[in-house]
């Protein structure tokens, strides 16, 4: 449970309808495979000992007495296994059949939860035999013989809550069934009584169409509550009389399905919840309150897991997390980002009542990027886009072939092409202070940007027009980027942009332009080294490539993705980044660019502190008047402490 993962599971095993002791041999079979996998959290379908399509037969005293022996033997079992079970059985009290829900952990029986809501119609009349759980204030303790002294004083009712002592994030609460098709399920409660996961015991039938909506649900249920949901369902060995069950089991975390079954198969489906990503999110979400548990009226059954266990993670993590992973979904959400951009700068050219916009086009990416979103701006203002001013501004580490792009580029765009070299100026300048120009240290470099960005300013002014800023969200997360010199601007179109999303909307761009010549220039600035363009070049080709200076631009939109969006430590993201990247990179290295992720994160907050105003477009931007204010001196110490805990 290292890092608050916690390894969880929900099975279908076989069963015959009735037929309790060949169910609980089958269950216990499941149950040694899940502890093989290191399952903490095992979840079977609804009333799984007995079967749930046994219809009158759980009127029988003989059927609900082998579901009682099969619990026992249940429980005898679970005593050598570091994992909570969560199994389905009747269970009669006070002359009323229940259908529930027993936790079980090492052979404790910690609570009986019972169905609230029972279905009366169609194919289900759970009322026949079934009675509700009773009301909620009506928690109470019962005592079942045929556990012996294993079977005092167990918790009975609708409000219980199981609460690991030493995994603190980890609290469960149950829903069973029909729970989750109601308006207002038992686990929103739950939820608002501080669990973190919600194990739900199912028999739902299988009909045309239901699969979709039922993966709508437990996706939904589990974003709106923020947590993780384990969805276990009836399958194979339910008696197809009337109905087909397929065994369509579910593991979804805060709207993201992680894992689920194939259906018409019995199987077990095993997943890793992050439960320090729910509680971040929680947290971060001021409109999600929690009540004490106690103040709810809920009663909470304490455990204890015993020991510190690192999980074997299987979860899929994308390398690129701020990029749209569904293709068939790309040109969807590539539309939509551009169109936030475009609508951004088009409200505040209209007022300014700009009719001119003055951006620097350097043959790279992310002016590229402003280019494109500008262009589209000036389609939703009705503006010819000749009032766009491209101005390209070689110096000392201009190539032809960044140049030429830049070229070709704004053509085809239709915007005006300035060309204004620096060469001369940038010199003048060197004089002026006493700079040796042949020395190629940071005041070589930042004069020619902050030439450039004079050059821009001045003629924005001239043309009563606005500059256009370029840089993107990961130039400002590693402060790779000159103060107020391509730092600054008078809107920031690409500011919540990470540089591989810049990748990804240009190429989104290329491959769906009707224009073949644009589509060339595209691909080919895609396929040009990323660089500043400071220092002279060798041979014709660039010399400085900022990934060889400061890392891999995905394995840092990795790192500011988890530590922005979710607040995990440096250890955890690099757990993370080892068992995402394992193939690309050695932990060496993804230890060596982290480190200077922090630290650079850290020392170039100044820069973030007075950035230009831009649109927000994903869950993480880095505005300080919005998504993150930080102190501009506060001490990196902390995070370091916390990297010096890790052997690469």
């Amino acid at each position: 449970m290292k890092d608050g993962f916690i390894k969880v599971a929900a099975a279908t095993p076989d069963i015959e309808v009735g037929n309790t002791a060949f169910n609980t041999e089958h269950i216990l079979s499941c149950m040694q495979q899940a502890q093989k996998e290191h399952v903490k959290l095992l979840v079977f379908p609804e009333l799984c000992i007995s079967g749930y399509t046994c219809n009158d037969l759980f009127l029988q005293n003989i059927l609900l007495d082998g579901c009682l022996a099969g619990l026992e033997q249940i429980r005898s079992a679970s005593a050598a296994m570091d994992m909570v079970v969560v199994v389905g059985l009747p269970f009669l009290l006070h002359a009323r059949l229940y259908n529930v829900a027993a936790v079980l952990f090492r052979g404790r029986l910690l609570g009986l939860v019972p169905k609230q809501h029972i279905p009366n119609y169609s194919e289900f009349y759970e009322a026949r035999h079934f009675a509700p759980a009773p009301a909620p204030a009506d928690n109470e303790h019962v005592n079942i013989p045929a556990l012996g002294a294993h079977g005092q004083q167990i918790p009975f009712g609708a409000k219980l809550l199981f609460a690991a002592e030493d995994l603190p994030d980890f609290v469960l609460g149950i829903d069973i069934c029909e729970d989750l098709w109601m308006p207002v399920p038992p686990s929103c409660y739950h939820a608002m009584a501080s669990a973190t996961v919600i194990a739900n015991l199912s028999a739902s039938d299988e009909t045309t169409g239901k699969e979709a909506y039922r993966q709508q649900l437990v996706s939904n249920q589990s974003a709106r509550l923020i947590c993780g949901y384990i969805y276990a369902d009836a399958g194979e060995g339910e008696s197809s009389t009337d109905l087909v069950f397929a065994g369509h089991n579910l593991i979804a975390e805060n709207g993201i399905i992680l894992a689920q079954s194939e259906r018409f198969h019995n199987e077990m489906t095993i997943s890793e919840l992050d439960l320090g990503r729910l509680v971040s999110e929680r947290r971060r979400m001021g409109t999600f309150t929690i009540t004490p548990p106690a103040q709810a009226g809920y009663e909470v059954c304490s455990f204890s897991f015993g020991q510190l266990e690192e999980t074997t993670l299987t979860r899929f993590y994308s390398r690129t997390p701020f990029v749209p992973s569904a293709k068939a979904d790309r040109d969807r959400r590539c539309n939509e980002i551009f169109n936030i951009q475009a609508m951004g700068l088009k409200k505040r050219l209209a007022h300014t009542h700009c009719k001119s916009a003055v951006i620097g086009i350097s043959g790279g990416l992310d002016s590229t990027l402003a280019l494109l979103v500008t262009a589209r701006a000036f389609d939703l203002l009705g503006l010819d886009r000749s009032g766009i001013q491209a101005i390209t501004m070689p110096c000392f580490g201009t190539t032809d072939r960044t140049m030429n792009n830049a070229c070709t580029l704004t053509r085809k765009l239709g915007a005006t092409l300035t060309e204004i070299p620096i060469h001369e100026a940038v010199n003048l300048h060197f004089r002026d202070i006493g700079h040796d120009p042949e020395v190629h240290d940071v005041t070589y470099e930042n004069s020619q940007a902050r030439q450039r960005t004079l050059i821009l300013m001045n003629v924005a002014n001239q043309s009563g027009g606005m500059v256009i800023g370029t840089g993107d969200m990961s130039e400002l997360a590693l402060g790779w980027a000159t103060y107020n010199g391509d730092h600054m601007s008078m809107y920031g179109v690409n500011c919540s942009i990470p540089k591989m999303l810049v990748r990804y909307l240009v190429l989104y761009y290329a491959e769906t332009t009707e224009d073949a010549k644009l589509r060339e220039v595209l691909l080919d600035i895609l396929d040009t080294p990323v660089s500043p363009e400071l220092l002279p070049p060798k041979d014709g080709k660039i010399s400085q490539k900022t990934e060889d200076l400061v890392g891999p631009y995905e394995l840092h939109d990795f790192y500011l993705y988890y530590m922005m969006r979710f607040g995990y430590t440096p250890s955890k993201i690099y757990r993370l980044a080892c068992y995402t990247f394992q193939d690309a990179y050695d932990r060496a290295t993804i230890y060596k660019w982290l480190r200077t992720f922090y630290w650079r994160f850290f020392s170039q907050q100044f820069k973030r502190s007075c950035l230009p105003d831009g649109p927000k477009v994903g869950s993480v931007a880095l505005s300080p008047r919005g998504d993150w204010r930080m102190p501009s001196d506060a001490s990196v110490a902390m995070w370091m402490k916390d990297l010096d805990t890790i052997t690469p």
